[in-house]
């Protein structure tokens, strides 16, 4: 008799566990992929955060302000998300000056830069370099450092700015990267202290008022060195952060023509070249 066939008058009955081995280490499996928290999806990819990121989702998006308010100079800012920039078209715009992002943390640096940086200074614009703070990932020193190795130091020809140190709401996490107010503070005040050691220039802050408050306690103590770049995207720049009495620039909008992030100088282009100047 064939090995595969049954002896006559007997029944073959298969085992549910013996027929099925796998289906309990399926079941294990999913119910593993159920537990996961979907963040991943909702987490953009590190090195894509860019000045005023959560600005919208956390401060709402106002109107335009009115051209005829006091003089200002029109400037815009970009990142690896806007490519390469059609300087020209900007700068018959009215668009005068540019800050382009170079960094974030100690892990990124923008791959359009060189055509942000050194294309707006090739049309006649006042142009700088920022940096995207991770307080959560290195020390303030330490990516002060980065910053300035990878373009954002700073030369006295009257067409290169302050760098500028982006310190806003965490885009990969918790809205002060996990911090108290008093560990932001130092953390902040290590980047601005080497940076002004590398360089010999006071770099400039952007932020908005309520990360500031939340994340910093309102502290005052950075604004008689350190100009202020506020972000408030609404016809009036509302408050500002504890001890500024004024605002250097004003990020204004993120739906500008041409380059999506708009901003106002405090002043007329040569006070713009004055703070190249130093």
């Amino acid at each position: 008799m064939p090995a595969h066939r049954f002896r006559s008058g007997t029944t073959r009955r298969s085992h549910p566990a013996k027929r099925f081995p796998a289906l309990g280490t399926l079941v294990a499996a999913f119910s593993l992929l159920l537990a996961v928290p979907a963040q991943a999806a909702d987490t953009p990819a590190r090195g894509s955060a860019h000045l005023g990121m959560g600005v919208v989702a956390h401060d709402g998006q106002g109107g335009i302000p009115a051209d005829s308010r006091a003089t200002q100079t029109e400037g815009v800012d970009v990142s690896s998300h806007q490519g390469n920039v059609a300087w020209a078209t900007l700068w018959s715009s009215g668009v005068k000056w540019a800050y382009a992002k170079a960094t974030e943390g100690t892990y990124y640096t923008n791959p359009y830069f060189a055509q942000q940086y050194n294309g707006s200074y090739s049309v006649g614009m006042i142009r700088g370099a920022y940096h995207f703070a991770t307080p959560d990932t290195t020390t303030g020193a330490t990516q002060a450092n980065y910053f300035v190795d990878h373009g954002g130091g700073w030369s006295q020809d009257g067409r290169t700015l302050p760098g500028v140190l982006d310190i806003e709401w965490n885009p990969y996490g918790a809205s002060c990267y996990g911090k108290t107010q008093s560990a932001m503070v130092s953390w902040i005040s290590s980047f601005l202290t080497q940076y002004k050691a590398r360089t010999g220039r006071d770099a400039v802050i952007y932020t908005a008022t309520t990360w500031w408050t939340e994340c910093t306690g309102n502290y005052a103590g950075f604004a008689t060195a350190t100009p202020l770049w506020i972000a408030r995207y609404a016809t009036a720049v509302g408050t500002l952060p504890a001890g500024w009495g004024f605002y250097t620039m004003w990020q204004y909008t993120s739906s500008g023509p041409t380059v999506g992030d708009h901003n106002k100088f405090n002043g007329a282009l040569d006070r713009v070249v004055a703070l190249a100047n130093g």
